[in-house]
């Protein structure tokens, strides 16, 4: 017994002398510069984080270059992840509920709410970009199974907790960018929708599918999307619930660019990333400021003069206006 106690921390010593080997040959094949999170002997990290820590360099070339940060604020379904290095002020938000189509439920919307209400007073963060964890998925809507276990008090309610983050989100100081690589039905694409710009890669489907069940979307869809693509269209994909690919919804205007997906299925995720990396250089000030301007200026602006000269032709006469 004496002599295995005495021979143990040889053999542990060679096991992690062979371990370190293996990392060192690992990261040498993925290019210069290259490294796992953390050291050898220190703490674990979690594969789903490592394996997706890194984004291919610009200009198209093979070798990996780390993305993520090692430290990931998740809960199960949710990650939040603050990238680092040249992508330092980005944000990426992962919807990762595989076994239920990335749909809300009670827990998912307050997680979103939770990191919403975190970020948006975080003046490090620059552009935030949201994405699926689960291939092919982006978000399928509300979580009907659970809906159906509510008691019909609770319908209401939950419905309007997922209207109020969609539109936290949708009031984020900063960029916002959907990245839709897969699904995105009923109240996955009004969370599109609620983002300042949307990519999406060629083979996903997207839609207000809500009239099939016999309601209609109530997550914002009826008001972001006209204003998205028009009037008369909005009605006629909601009237007849009607899915696009992303070659269609890229020549309605519902998204900003269309990519072929690839091989890891994050065609969209990428053309996300690259844009967020263009808007880093610029002055933070000005982007938040320029994104508050354009929003109010596509609403109506609640004037005194706007309600004298509505109060005027109603009673036809001339506006007295006062310039307020």
């Amino acid at each position: 017994m004496a002599a295995a106690a005495a021979a143990a921390p040889g053999a542990l010593g060679t096991l992690q002398a062979g371990r370190a080997r293996l990392v060192a040959a690992c990261c040498a094949r993925l290019g210069p510069g290259w490294r796992l999170p953390g050291s050898v002997t220190g703490p674990r990290v979690a594969p789903a984080v490592w394996a997706r820590g890194w984004t291919p360099a610009a200009g198209g070339g093979s070798a990996p270059r780390r993305g993520y940060s090692s430290e990931v604020k998740t809960e199960d379904e949710l990650r939040v992840r603050y990238l680092e290095e040249e992508n330092r002020g980005i944000v990426v938000l992962g919807i990762n509920r595989a076994y239920a189509k990335n749909t809300f439920s009670k827990s998912l919307v307050k997680m979103l709410s939770k990191a919403v209400d975190a970020l948006k007073s975080d003046k490090k963060v620059r552009t935030i970009i949201v994405r699926s964890e689960v291939p092919g998925i982006f978000c399928a809507g509300a979580d009907l199974k659970e809906r159906v276990k509510m008691n019909p008090s609770e319908v209401g309610p939950f419905v309007s907790k997922i209207r109020a983050v969609i539109d936290e989100i949708a009031n984020l100081p900063v960029p916002t960018i959907a990245a839709i690589d897969g699904l995105a039905l009923g109240g996955g694409l009004e969370l599109a929708l609620a983002c300042d710009i949307r990519v999406a890669a060629s083979s996903a489907k997207m839609g207000l599918v809500e009239t099939k069940l016999a309601i209609i979307p109530g997550g914002g869809g009826t008001q972001r999307l006209p204003r998205a693509i028009g009037m008369s269209l909005a009605k006629e994909l909601i009237f007849s619930a009607r899915v696009l690919d992303g070659q269609e919804a890229k020549a309605v205007g519902l998204i900003s660019h269309v990519l072929e997906q690839n091989q890891e299925g994050d065609a969209a995720y990428r053309k996300a990333l690259d844009l967020a990396r263009e808007f880093l250089p610029q002055g933070p000030v000005a982007v938040r400021v320029a994104k508050l301007a354009i929003n109010q200026g596509m609403e109506t602006i609640p004037t005194k003069d706007r309600l004298e000269g509505l109060l005027a032709f109603k009673e036809k006469r001339p506006p007295r206006y006062k310039g307020e």
